[in-house]
This record gives structure tokens, sequence and C-alpha cells, in this order.
């Protein structure tokens, strides 16, 4: 069995016995396929200091997260876009829109989402898209940038199904992460109403931890509990969920 954790901020952890410790947990559940976001200019050598511990594993994405979008965000995307030359890079990731915290970027918001698909496209990668209480805003950029190098995650959905299928035909994955566990959030139905084969997993740890250990941090090893769940609502087993997102991930990055 293969599990891939297609979205994992893992690099937060700065104790090397620590990341060793969370690393072997992985393995022990055979999860081996970690893809590593960024998000912002500081945290670019946080991500390879992680691939340069764990190059078999670790698979790294750079971008500007929305919340990271301040004044300096020009200069924050030059920074990145020079850490992007230099490094191997498998996603244009994370970014996106993000009105949860802070509607009066919105513009900025835009503008730098906008920027970072059209390097996307021009490097041929896919994208991940962070979206928070902004899916029209999103989904707006989406159809003025479809194209056939349009593509990517969109990353911790938690959307309705009529929005999971608009994604889904815009060509993207749903990123299923630890949301998809709670009792009263309802993803669990649209899950189960979304085929596997439009499906990649996810655990955004530290955040976003699954039941039964919700409410601690979270971590890449707990990915097997949202595989879990979604083989219990997709009435088949483990291994299989693991076959299929793992494909699909493969799908996406291209390794």
């Amino acid at each position: 069995m293969l599990l891939t954790d297609t979205h994992t901020h893992l690099y937060y952890e700065t104790d090397d016995a620590k990341r060793v410790e969370l690393v072997q947990r992985c393995k022990d559940n055979e999860i081996t396929r970690l893809f590593l976001p960024n998000v912002d200019a500081a945290s670019v050598p946080m991500v390879f200091s992680l691939k340069a511990s764990f190059p078999d594993i670790c698979f790294p994405m750079l971008g500007l997260h929305p919340c990271s979008v301040k004044d300096d965000w020009e200069e924050e995307l030059n920074l990145i876009q020079q850490a992007i030359h230099q490094h191997k890079i498998y996603a244009i990731g994370e970014i996106g829109i993000d009105l949860y915290w802070d509607k009066t970027t919105l513009s900025q918001q835009i503008q730098a989402f906008k920027k970072q698909i059209a390097w996307a496209k021009s490097l041929k990668l896919p994208i991940n898209i962070h979206c928070r209480s902004a899916f029209d805003e999103v989904y707006e950029v989406l159809l003025q940038e479809k194209d056939d190098d349009l593509r990517g995650i969109f990353h911790c959905f938690g959307g309705t199904l009529e929005q999971a299928n608009k994604l889904i035909n815009l060509g993207f994955y749903l990123g299923i992460g630890g949301v998809v566990t709670y009792k009263n959030a309802g993803l669990d139905k649209v899950v189960a109403q979304t085929s596997l084969n439009h499906i990649v997993l996810e655990t955004d740890s530290p955040y976003l931890t699954p039941v039964p250990y919700r409410g601690k941090p979270n971590e890449s090893s707990y990915l097997v509990y949202i595989a879990q769940k979604i083989a219990e609502l997709h009435q088949t087993d483990l291994e299989t969920v693991a076959a299929i997102t793992t494909e699909n991930s493969k799908k996406i990055f291209g390794i």
C-alpha cells in the first residue's frame, strides 16, 4: 500500500529528532509521498531543509499563500520566483484567495493568484489552490484562466456537491483532509457522492487534525484516518482508496 499526503507543512517542526519521529510514523503507516507547500519567501528554506533531510519522500511546491499577500507582495513573489529557478519543484502552491481574515487585499490577492497561475502554465506545473470564504472569486479566476495548461488541486475542499462538480469539470482534483471526519461538517456527504477518481488525500498538518486526534496538532501520519473515512464512505477498503488517490497524485505531479 502507498499513501500520498498532497499537502503538509511538516517543515514547521524544526526539531531534528521530532522530525525524524514524524517521518518514521509516516513510514509506519505507508505514507511515503509528502508534498510540501511553502507560504512565503521566509518558509522556502524550511521546505528545502526538510527535502534535504528526507529526499526520497519529500516533494516541494512553491508559491505565495494569499494570507501572505501584504504591501510587499510583489517583492515576495520575486524572491519566490528566484527560488523556483534554483530548485526542482512539483507545483506552484499554495496560492489562491482568502477572504476569511482580510477582504481589503482582494485586488492584490487576485493579481498574485493570476501571476502565479501564469508561472505554473509556463513551467507546465499544476497549481495547489488555497480558498477560504472565497469560492466564487477563485472560481471566476479559474474560468478566466482556463486552458489546456490549467490543472491542479483545490486544497482543503469543503464546499457543496455543486461546487465540487464545477471544479471537477474544470479538470481539478479535490484535496480531502481531516474535515471529512468531522461529524457536522457535511463534507462526508459530498465525498460519498464524488468518484475517487477526482480525489486526492491531504492533511494540511499541523492544521485540521482528523478524528480521533481532533484538537491536537495534526501530522502526516494521521492521513490514514482520512483514507479510512473515505473508504467507509465509498464502501470499499483502505488499499483501494490508497491506490486510486496515489495514482491521481501521480497524474497531477508527474511523479
